[in-house]
């Protein structure tokens, strides 16, 4: 069972610091032994290193010190792969936390995506004038070049609704306009979206 208790990522200025840095390879291979100290200092040594990969690739730091938890609780569960022979410690927890970092923004865009697709099929289904079946195909950059094509107001509106997950009510409230005039401008930025993406209406 890991350390869980250890696995928390902190600020250098909430932890103490050491006389000496530690042999990392060694300390790997006593934390493939079970030894729970060895895992506390060698987390001491490369935790700073890992959470400023993560948060560089990430861009967020709650999710970078979640990401950097993971990262070391999988060091505590795989440290018995770890051979010496065939590379450092140091490589071999910085590539992981490279592989788990790109993972999260995958998955996080990934889903930003599906609900905007979602959004959008959901918005064409309400409206008379749109056909009941469509087809829509997004790619992450085709997306972005059609949100990029739509004016400030109708961009944010929409990443707040279907990006961040808000109600118009909570819109409007976030962009200081009328509901009416924040569902206006969905409405209008949907339509834009359909057209830019060749979205068959009819």
């Amino acid at each position: 069972m890991a350390p869980r208790e250890t696995v928390v990522y902190m600020p250098d200025r909430e932890r103490g610091t050491h006389a000496s840095a530690p042999d990392l390879d060694e300390l790997m291979a006593r934390v493939a032994r079970g030894d729970h100290a060895a895992f506390g200092h060698l987390y001491d040594a490369l935790a700073p290193l890992v959470h400023g990969l993560v948060l560089r690739v990430v861009r967020d730091r709650a999710q970078s010190e979640e990401v950097t938890q993971e990262v070391f609780l999988e060091v505590w569960q795989q440290a018995r792969r770890f051979d010496a022979d065939r590379g450092r410690a140091r490589a071999w927890i910085t590539v992981m936390a490279h592989r788990r970092a790109v993972d999260r923004v995958r998955a996080a865009q990934a889903a930003a995506d599906r609900d905007l697709r979602e959004g959008i099929k959901e918005f064409q289904e309400s409206y008379d004038d749109v056909e009941d079946r469509v087809e829509v195909a997004l790619e992450s950059e085709r997306v972005s070049r059609a949100l990029d094509s739509l004016t400030d107001v109708q961009r944010q509106a929409i990443r707040l609704a279907y990006y961040g997950g808000y109600t118009y009510g909570e819109v409007a409230d976030a962009l200081g306009l009328p509901l009416g005039t924040v569902k206006t401008r969905i409405r209008d930025g949907m339509i834009r979206l359909r057209d830019v993406l060749g979205v068959s209406h009819g």
